[in-house]
């Protein structure tokens, strides 16, 4: 395999010559430019990345860690990431953990081995404290609250607790939750507000798609005891929820109410009301919060659009 040496004696010009034109240096003739350029194409010649990164100390990679891409919560703080990045023309390494602990520790390695020049961690699985274990190895931002790291976040509590009073205003009292995982931060946050708020509990786990929402409404269907509305983990959710209370007759909002969350395109096709989540802003300001020199917490507002479904 050709080294710089093998370059530029190919290109008669010295090594130093050779370095500065592959990292574009310009102080550089055209004519040495053109030779060193033309024997690098005839002996196939290819940078080593990693040893210019760590003579620079910079990849101009950041990690990001979410559980899955497809999801459209975490689709859109993916977003927002990829549009900061591409302002100071860094590239994204994804790391779609499943919420696998190994998976997220291969991201937390990839950061110790100077692979990364930062890490968004979008959700996680790994205790706070291994993962604040690795920030002595470079950045690291978390989308959800913490006094730990750096960290961008929207407060879960506080947005549960003002749905339930809009529904409440509206005249309904049996108020039921549907949530993703059982864990997890944004979960704990959520179901800590509802059971402030509600003294009964119609708490329905594992709800992330349209299929889900059907099945919430099969499940409500066959028992006695039934909430009179929903706040909904988010928008797709609801939309399954919509389509299988209209194949039944149930009338939403007279018999059972929804209030997503999220407010995405498909709510207001649907004219769901929802609470809207600024998720493509999150992504932009954990990607800010990469380069901030002193530890910062940011929050960011939610908003509650009222539509037909409330």
């Amino acid at each position: 395999m050709a080294n710089i040496r093998d370059i530029a004696k190919a290109a008669s010009v010295s090594v130093s010559t050779v370095s500065r034109v592959l990292n574009d240096h310009p102080y550089v003739s055209d004519e040495k430019r053109k030779a060193v350029m033309e024997a690098v194409e005839s002996l196939n010649f290819h940078k080593n990345l990693n040893a210019v990164h760590l003579s620079k100390g910079k990849t101009h990679v950041v990690g990001v860690v979410l559980p899955y891409i497809h999801q459209p919560f975490f689709s859109l703080i993916l977003n927002g990431i990829a549009r900061e990045a591409s302002v100071t023309h860094s590239h994204i390494m994804l790391f779609q953990t499943n919420y696998e602990d190994d998976k997220e520790r291969e991201a937390l390695e990839s950061l110790k081995g100077k692979q990364l020049d930062g890490l968004i961690v979008c959700s996680r699985t790994l205790p706070l404290s291994v993962i604040k274990s690795y920030s002595k190895h470079g950045p690291i931002v978390l989308c959800e609250e913490t006094s730990d790291l750096q960290c961008v976040y929207i407060d879960h509590h506080s947005s549960i607790l003002a749905g339930i009073e809009h529904l409440k205003q509206s005249g309904y009292r049996k108020i039921g939750l549907t949530l993703n995982r059982k864990s997890g931060t944004n979960t704990s946050q959520r179901v800590t507000a509802y059971k402030q708020a509600c003294s009964e509990e119609f708490v329905f786990y594992n709800a992330l798609n349209i299929e889900d929402g059907e099945e919430i409404v099969r499940c409500i269907l066959e028992n006695s005891s039934r909430p009179d509305a929903l706040l909904v983990t988010n928008d797709y959710v609801a939309a399954g929820i919509l389509n299988e209370c209209r194949r039944n007759g149930v009338v939403v909002p007279d018999e059972l109410a929804l209030l997503s969350y999220d407010n995405q395109h498909l709510a207001e096709s649907l004219e769901i009301s929802s609470v809207e989540l600024p998720l493509l802003e999150m992504g932009q300001e954990a990607f800010k919060l990469l380069s901030s020199e002193k530890p910062e917490k940011r929050e960011l507002p939610f908003s509650l659009i009222h539509r037909k479904t409330t």
